[in-house]
C-alpha cells in the first residue's frame, strides 16, 4: 500500500539526512554561502553608492538648470583637448536675468576660489575653502537652509557689501561653539562680516560644508581672473515647465551671445539632475555586472550541489529501496531529495546574506556613512536559493524516485 508523507515529515527526514553528513553539508552550504555573499555584498555596496549619489545631488537644487561657459561642466569618460570658449560676462548674465520673462527664480554666480584660506584671529583653515559670489536667491535654489543669521539684503548684493554667509564646517573650525554672527573673518586678504550660518548638509554634499557665499558684486572686485566666467542658475516653480524653460533660455542666450543661425552654442545648459542621471545609468551597468558575477558564482555552486546530491543518492540506494519496499511512492522520494537540496541551499543562503551584508556595508559605510539594507536583493537572494536548490536537486531526486526497489535493496 502506498505511503504518503506530509511536507513536515519530508523536512524532518531531510534534516535528519543533513545532520548525518554534517561535514559534507557544511562544505556544500559554504559553496552556496560564498556565491550569495558575492551577490549580496556587491549589490549592497552599489546600493550604498546609489544612496550617496542621490543625497549628494539632491543638494544641487530641485527643478533647476544652470547656464555656464561651454566645457566647464563635469564630464565622464571624455578625454581629449577642450576648445576654449568666451567667458560668460556679468553683463550678459544680468541682461539674461532682466530679459527672461518666465516666472522663475534666478541667481548669478561666480566661483572666486576653491582653495581659499579662512582666518579668524589666530585660527585658520586649510586652503580648501570654496568662495562663491551670488545673490539672495542662491540659498533657495541650491536647497540650503539657514541655521541662524540672515540672507543678503538687496543693498548688499547691489553694492558689494563685505558680508559673508558661511557653511557649518567653517563655523565649527573657526568658532566651535561660539556665536559667529557679526564677527569678522579674513578670506585671503579680504575682511568680511559674518551675517549667517547654514545648516549642515554633511559629507553627502559636494565639498561638504567647507564653503562661504559673498555678494556677487564683491566677488567681481576680488576675483583673480581678469575675465571671469559667470554662471546663471534658474529654478522653475512648476517641474512640468522645466523643458520649456530650457528651450526658451537657449534661444534667449544665443541672442545675447550674438550667435547666428547655424553657429553652435558657445555655452552649455545642464539640469540639476543630469549628472545624477548619468551616474545612475553607470550604476545600473555596474549593478548588472555585479549581478552577473554573483550568478556565475552561484552557477558553480549549483553544479557542486547537484554533484553532492548525486553522491547522496548513490550512498543511500539501499535506504531508498527499503522505503519503496514498505510503500513510499516515487513522488515521496522525489520530494524528500528536493526538500533536502532546498534546505541545504537556504542554510548556505542565510549565511551568505549575513556575510554579504557585512562585506557590502563595510564598503557602503566608508562611502556614504550609512548602513544599507537592500531588502529587494535580500528577498531576491532567498528566492534564488530556493530556485537553485530546486534546479540542482531535480535530476538527483528524479533519479532516486526511479530506482527499482528490488535492485536497490541488492545494491552494495
Amino acid at each position: 500500500m502506498p505511503v504518503k508523507t506530509t511536507y513536515k515529515e519530508n523536512i524532518a527526514i531531510a534534516l535528519q539526512a543533513i545532520g548525518g553528513n554534517r561535514l559534507r553539508t557544511s562544505l556544500t552550504a559554504l559553496i552556496i554561502a560564498i556565491g550569495i555573499m558575492a551577490l549580496v555584498g556587491i549589490l549592497t555596496a552599489i546600493e550604498g553608492i546609489r544612496q550617496y549619489t542621490n543625497d549628494a545631488f539632491a543638494g544641487l537644487g530641485a527643478n533647476s538648470f544652470t547656464i555656464q561657459n561651454r566645457g566647464s561642466g563635469i564630464s565622464f569618460g571624455r578625454g581629449g583637448h577642450r576648445k576654449m570658449y568666451p567667458a560668460i560676462s556679468y553683463q550678459e548674465a544680468v541682461r539674461f536675468k532682466e530679459t527672461f520673462k518666465l516666472p522663475v527664480r534666478t541667481s548669478i554666480d561666480l566661483t572666486v576660489s576653491g582653495t581659499a584660506i579662512a582666518k579668524y584671529n589666530s585660527i585658520k583653515t586649510n586652503p580648501n575653502i570654496q568662495v562663491i559670489g551670488s545673490n539672495e536667491n542662491y540659498l533657495a535654489i541650491k536647497g540650503h537652509k539657514m541655521a541662524f543669521g540672515r540672507n543678503f539684503s538687496t543693498a548688499e548684493v547691489d553694492h558689494g557689501g563685505n558680508v559673508v554667509i558661511i557653511g557649518d564646517e567653517l563655523k565649527q573650525k573657526l568658532f566651535k561653539n561660539d556665536d559667529p554672527i557679526n564677527k569678522s573673518i579674513l578670506l585671503g586678504s579680504n575682511k568680511f562680516r559674518i551675517i549667517g550660518v547654514l545648516l549642515s548638509k554633511g559629507s553627502n554634499s559636494f565639498g561638504g560644508d567647507k564653503f562661504c557665499i559673498i555678494p556677487v558684486q564683491k566677488a567681481r572686485q576680488i576675483v583673480a581672473s581678469s575675465k571671469p566666467s559667470f554662471s546663471v542658475t534658474i529654478q522653475v516653480s512648476n517641474p512640468g515647465a522645466l523643458d520649456a524653460s530650457i528651450g526658451e533660455t537657449t534661444s534667449l542666450f544665443r541672442n545675447i551671445r550674438g550667435l547666428r543661425i547655424g553657429q553652435p552654442d558657445n555655452f552649455e545648459i545642464f539640469r540639476s539632475d543630469s549628472i545624477q542621471q548619468e551616474l545612475s545609468g553607470q550604476l545600473a551597468g555596474i549593478t548588472a555586472a555585479g549581478f552577473g558575477i554573483g550568478i556565475i558564482t552561484l552557477l558553480g555552486a549549483a553544479i557542486g550541489l547537484m554533484n553532492i546530491m548525486l553522491v547522496s543518492v548513490t550512498e543511500r540506494t539501499r535506504e531508498i529501496g527499503l522505503r519503496k519496499a514498505i510503500g513510499a511512492t516515487p513522488s515521496v522520494i522525489r520530494k524528500q531529495f528536493l526538500i533536502e537540496a532546498i534546505v541545504i541551499c537556504l542554510i548556505g543562503g542565510f549565511g551568505g546574506i549575513i556575510l554579504g551584508m557585512a562585506v557590502g556595508n563595510l564598503i557602503a559605510v566608508q562611502i556614504s556613512g550609512t548602513f544599507v539594507v537592500p531588502w529587494f536583493w535580500l528577498l531576491a537572494a532567498i528566492g534564488l536559493c530556493s530556485f537553485i536548490g530546486l534546479a540542482s536537486g531535480f535530476y538527483p531526486a528524479k533519479k532516486a524516485s526511479k530506482l527499482d526497489p528490488v535492485e536497490a535493496l541488492r545494491y552494495e
